[in-house]
C-alpha cells in the first residue's frame, strides 16, 4: 500500500520514498507525495531521482487496480526500469502544475456554495475548472457568479481537513454534493475538506490553506448541457 503524503500535507513539495514494485508501466512506492488521477483532478507531475543520480520525468500519477497502490508513469521513452526494486529515490512535484490545480479545486468547492444545485460532474484543469449542476431552466449571470465567488475568496477563509467514518457519512448525507462522483471508501473512513463558515464536503483532493490563496476568478462560460444541465467554467485570472 502507498501511503499518500499528499492527503496530510499538500504543500509537500520533495520527500524520499522506497520502490516496491515496478509494473504495468510504473513504479510504486511505499509513500508518495504525487496525487494520484481522480475525482476530476489530474495526476500530479515531476520527477523521481535515483540513488545514482539519473532523473526520471514522471508524466502521470494514477491508483493501481485496488486503488491500494500508487502507480508513476514515467515520460513516454522513459520506461519505469525493472532494476529499481528496493531502491530509494527522491520526488520532486512540478509545483508550478499542482499550485494552480490546488487553487481551482478549492474554486470550484466555493462554486458549488454560490450555486447550491446537485453537481453532475466536474473536472480540474490547469488554472482552469468546470462543475456541471441540475439547474431548472433559469438564466445563469456569469458577473453575478464571479461576484458572489470573489467575495468568498476575499473572506480568506482557513480551508481544513479531518475524517469522519463511514457511519458518520451515512447519517450525513447532505455532505454528499456529487451525484456522479462518490466519495472514495474501502478504509472505513471519510475525508472531509472544510472551508470555514462556508463549505463542508468529502473530498480526497488537493487544497490550498486559505480562500485568499486562490486569487482572482473568472467565470469564462456557462453552457447549456442539456433540458436541465449546466456547465460553469471558471479560470484563475
Amino acid at each position: 500500500m502507498t501511503e499518500p503524503l499528499f492527503r496530510e500535507d499538500a504543500y509537500l513539495r520533495r520527500a524520499t520514498a522506497r520502490v516496491v514494485a515496478v509494473r504495468d508501466g510504473g513504479i510504486v512506492l511505499d509513500r508518495t507525495i504525487f496525487y494520484a488521477q481522480g475525482g476530476g483532478q489530474p495526476g500530479d507531475v515531476g520527477t523521481l531521482t535515483r540513488a545514482d543520480g539519473r532523473v526520471l520525468r514522471i508524466a502521470n500519477t494514477v491508483y493501481g487496480p485496488d486503488r491500494k497502490e500508487i502507480l508513476h508513469l514515467p515520460a513516454d521513452g522513459e520506461p519505469a526500469p525493472e532494476d529499481m526494486l528496493g531502491e530509494d529515490v527522491t520526488l520532486e512535484l512540478d509545483w508550478d502544475v499542482r499550485h494552480p490545480r490546488m487553487r481551482i479545486h478549492t474554486a470550484l468547492h466555493l462554486l458549488s456554495v454560490v450555486l447550491p444545485y446537485p453537481v453532475t460532474g466536474g473536472a480540474i484543469g490547469d488554472g482552469e475548472g468546470r462543475l456541471d449542476f441540475d439547474i431548472p431552466e433559469a438564466g445563469i449571470d456569469k458577473d453575478e457568479i464571479a461576484a458572489e465567488l470573489n467575495a468568498l475568496v476575499d473572506r480568506d477563509a482557513p480551508v481544513s481537513e479531518r475524517w469522519i467514518t463511514d457511519e458518520e457519512l451515512d447519517a450525513a448525507p447532505d455532505l454528499v454534493k456529487t451525484m456522479s462522483v462518490k466519495p472514495p471508501r474501502g478504509s472505513g473512513r471519510v475525508r472531509l475538506v472544510e472551508i470555514a463558515g462556508i463549505d463542508l464536503q468529502p473530498c480526497g483532493g488537493t487544497h490550498v490553506r486559505r480562500t485568499g490563496e486562490i486569487g482572482r476568478i473568472l467565470v469564462t462560460d456557462v453552457q447549456k448541457k442539456g433540458k436541465q444541465n449546466r456547465r460553469v467554467r471558471i479560470a484563475l485570472a
